[in-house]
């Protein structure tokens, strides 16, 4: 097996490397695959075309073995006469051409379809060097392409023998048979031989292609190092992306302290979890989350409450479903509604007994009321 570095092409080519290769022109091909398509569609081609082909060749068997002396010695009337003659068969021919041409460019693409690539027509020292050609000659493909030339050549002959055996005696009898009749049966039998030949080659087709595909998958393969650099460009240093990860979330978390001494009260239950809301008056918005964090963020943002009075209530239940269920900057879910409600009114009512507004508020119920889908 071919080996990079000492390590051994194991892995399968990744998309990026797919796409590199055909954009060198590296995709697969079949060969007989073409030349059985072209075969195939040239036989149908005379199929379609052999009545004509058939009638004009006749027509102009019959003027051209049947010449007036004077004609032979006259350039000018033998010209005009291979030009009358051609006319006939110009269109049956050229309907034949046509389907070959198109057959050739269709069945060069029905594998890999259509590629332009300048790379693949590139000069290279490589395919000069008489050391690399001896050693296309001598390798494997070599081999393999000339058992495959040794199998044309074996179907080749085995339908030449078996029309040979079968149809001998119908061949001798083209030369007894009126002219318009021999041409006819022998275009008939040439479509005969040419069918049997691309039923044949077909079988070659079939074990070709996906000796292709397996030849090209093979050549693809990368070594599990040259996957895993591949995926650090794809996708950038793992080491890298946790660095600018760990920074991003730097910035968001000093982002969000930065907004807890505008929030109008921390929830927390005191060890784990802590959440700052703010709520607008104006509008019909609902209440939204500033920040939230656990552990030790949660800790920083008590803190910081602490340092800019902001009040801080307790409530376990309430502070985790809002910490689960609500984003930063993100509204708290319907279901909060009427706890949350209850936590800003006692904020409210605490602040004004403070500023001796109003008297002091009933302390809040140890149990809120949270819909059983929001509980955690």
């Amino acid at each position: 097996m071919a080996e990079k570095d000492g390590q051994e092409q194991t892995e399968d080519a990744t998309e990026k490397k797919l796409t590199q290769a055909r954009e060198k022109g590296q995709v697969v091909r079949s060969k007989e695959l073409a030349t059985t398509f072209v075969l195939t569609a040239t036989g149908a081609a005379f199929l379609a075309f052999g009545d004509a082909l058939a009638r004009a060749l006749v027509t102009n068997m019959t003027s051209l073995f049947q010449l007036e002396r004077k004609d032979i010695f006259s350039p000018d009337a033998l010209l005009e006469i291979v030009s009358v003659s051609i006319k006939p068969l110009f269109w049956p021919l050229f309907g034949i051409m046509i389907v070959g041409f198109f057959a050739a460019i269709i069945g060069n693409i029905l594998m890999g379809g259509m590629v332009f690539s300048g790379e693949s027509i590139r000069p290279k020292a490589s395919k000069m060097s008489p050391k690399a050609g001896l050693k296309r000659m001598m390798g494997p493909q070599a081999m393999v392409e000339l058992i495959k030339s040794i199998a044309k050549v074996a179907v080749v002959v085995t339908i030449a023998l078996l029309v040979l055996k079968t149809q001998f005696l119908q061949i001798m009898e083209f030369s007894l048979q009126p002219l318009h009749i021999s041409i006819i049966q022998s275009l008939n039998f040439l479509t005969d031989v040419f069918i049997w030949l691309c039923a044949s080659l077909i079988i070659i087709v079939a074990i070709d292609v996906p000796y292709q595909y397996w030849k090209h998958a093979k050549e693809l393969r990368m070594t599990k190092q040259e996957v895993k650099d591949e995926m650090k460009d794809v996708n950038g240093n793992p080491q890298l992306k946790g660095k600018i990860r760990q920074m991003q979330m730097e910035i968001s978390q000093r982002r969000m302290m930065g907004d807890v001494p505008d929030a109008d009260v921390i929830i927390t239950n005191q060890t784990h979890y802590s959440v700052a809301l703010k709520y607008e008056k104006t509008g019909n918005a609902a209440p939204k989350v500033v920040a939230k964090g656990v552990d030790q963020v949660a800790f920083r943002i008590r803190e910081m409450a602490k340092e800019h009075k902001v009040p801080i209530l307790e409530s376990a239940a309430l502070t985790r479903a809002i910490y689960h269920s609500t984003e930063i900057d993100d509204s708290i879910p319907e279901g909060l509604f009427i706890a949350v409600a209850q936590i800003l009114a006692y904020v409210y009512q605490l602040e004004q007994f403070k500023q001796r507004k109003g008297n002091r508020p009933k302390p809040l119920p140890k149990t809120m009321d949270i819909p059983d889908d929001l509980k955690y």
